[in-house]
């Protein structure tokens, strides 16, 4: 989890500093939409460790879907 933070706080970073350089908007759109990506990749990797800790294994298999469907909405 530390290495994801990481990547999304060096790529909201470099967003910053796209738009202090007045980049192209494109440009920096797609790299908001990396961090997005990257920001609910974080959130299901959290979702996973709560659910093996906290959820009997016959329903996690059921709750993670619910859960995934939730998160791409």
């Amino acid at each position: 989890m530390q290495k994801r933070i990481s990547r999304m706080s060096g790529q909201l970073r470099g967003i910053q500093k796209m738009v202090e350089d007045q980049r192209d908007p494109v440009e920096i759109l797609q790299q908001i939409s990396a961090v997005k990506k990257a920001i609910n990749g974080l959130t299901t990797e959290i979702i996973l460790l709560y659910l093996s800790e906290n959820v009997s294994p016959k329903k996690q298999k059921e709750v993670l879907q619910i859960v995934k469907r939730a998160i791409d909405l």
